[in-house]
């Protein structure tokens, strides 16, 4: 009998923006991952870390306050697949296995961190954070 994997997965920041806003920019393997994982029940995790990259982006008037209200709303509704992972050393520590020469950008390297972390796929299409040798969905 083979073992059965857990339909959990990690959403990257972009994925919980598109799922929420824009799902047609997802690809058909991310619906699927975050269907599958809703439909068992199952925690879509997000980095606590992409809570603050939200912010960033609010700041940055890339994303508007309400639409990051709407996510945090989200994501603190239980009946809601979305589960925030914080940031702990664990996660901090396994940074180090995501190489900095592929994936620079800081909060990236934490969120593929995560995931690997969890041993979760990561629903990214970020190029740099797939060539990092982690699983990841897109």
């Amino acid at each position: 009998m083979s073992a059965s994997v857990s339909p959990a997965v990690v959403a990257d920041t972009h994925t919980v923006i598109w799922s929420l806003f824009e799902p047609s920019r997802l690809s058909v393997a991310a619906k699927t991952a975050l269907a599958n994982a809703e439909a068992a029940g199952a925690p879509v995790y997000v980095s606590s870390v992409s809570i603050v990259e939200l912010r960033y982006l609010a700041e940055k008037g890339k994303f508007t306050e309400d639409d990051y209200d709407a996510v945090l709303k989200v994501l603190r509704d239980p009946a809601t697949a979305p589960t925030v992972v914080p940031l702990d050393t664990e996660a901090a520590d396994a940074s180090k296995l995501i190489a900095r020469a592929i994936v620079p950008d800081m909060l990236d390297r934490i969120i593929a961190a995560t995931a690997h972390y969890l041993g979760l796929p990561l629903i990214t299409c970020d190029r740099k954070i797939q060539a990092s040798g982690i699983a990841t969905i897109w």
